[in-house]
């Protein structure tokens, strides 16, 4: 099977999925995780908390993400779902590669020019 270089699901599902996982790990995680920096992951987060699909919750000096499982889908497309029933289907997956909780995958992480990059 050949190497596809774009994906079914974009970046602010890819971040869903990841804090359905793990709600309270640091957005550093999520971005290596995602292929993206954290300044995006960032600007993601904002997006979906605007659009109602979470909330975040200062907890010490992190945050933690309560996703709204039961928000409704924006696109005609979907309409008539709810990310729950997305991400029920997605978060229980088996995932194959970097495993989040490992904190030696971020022994590779660097602050470049441009923010957060590995």
């Amino acid at each position: 099977m050949p190497t596809l270089n774009w994906s079914f699901f974009t970046n602010h599902f890819h971040v869903l999925i990841c804090l359905a996982r793990k709600p309270d790990q640091p957005l550093r995680k999520v971005a290596l995780s995602v292929g993206i920096t954290e300044r995006a992951v960032q600007r993601i987060i904002a997006d979906l908390e605007e659009a109602g699909y979470l909330s975040r919750e200062r907890v010490g000096r992190q945050n933690a993400y309560h996703l709204h499982l039961d928000a409704p889908l924006q696109d005609e497309l979907e309409s008539g779902r709810t990310i729950g029933q997305i991400l029920e289907v997605m978060a229980s997956a088996p995932r194959d590669g970097i495993d989040l909780d490992d904190d030696t995958v971020l022994e590779n992480w660097t602050v470049g020019e441009h923010g957060s990059e590995v």
